[in-house]
């Protein structure tokens, strides 16, 4: 008997600058990011990529993310796109891109994937304010 549908297990979930893709099929994930050092809030971010790959499933399913605030309850961006996998024994990728992104406060902001409705991953983006250099310090001269 040929299962008809399995839901698949998320391999892995990177929040990037850029993917891009090579003629041969193959990523380049550019500039992972692990958290988001900005000058001052509130900020936009010209646009921020998450990279998700996806195995061991059969059928077409329906991917979530979503960018949560730090008050855990504000969906700051979302996006939803179906795929779909024949085998278990291949593996399925998306890109979702989130353009013009809006950070009103620093803090620990959640990324979550979830597939047909079901959590796979949620993971702190970090947002922290770090002023430039020598901000607010006046230049003495002798």
């Amino acid at each position: 008997m040929t299962p008809t549908r399995i839901l698949p297990d998320l391999q892995s979930s990177l929040l990037c600058e850029e993917v891009r893709q090579e003629a041969n099929g193959n990523f380049f994930l550019i500039g992972v990011i692990d958290f988001v050092r900005v000058p001052q809030v509130p900020i936009t971010a010209s646009k921020l990529t998450v990279f998700n790959r996806w195995t061991a499933g059969v059928g077409t399913f329906t991917e979530s993310v979503r960018l949560i605030a730090p008050d855990q309850s504000t969906v700051v961006r979302k996006s939803e796109v179906k795929f779909q996998m024949n085998n278990p024994g291949i593996n399925a990728t998306t890109v979702t891109l989130f353009g013009n992104i809006e950070f009103t406060a620093p803090g620990a902001y959640f990324l979550e994937v979830l597939v047909d409705d079901v959590m796979k991953i949620r993971y702190p983006i970090n947002l922290v304010v770090v002023p430039p250099p020598n901000q607010g310090q006046q230049t003495q001269t002798k």
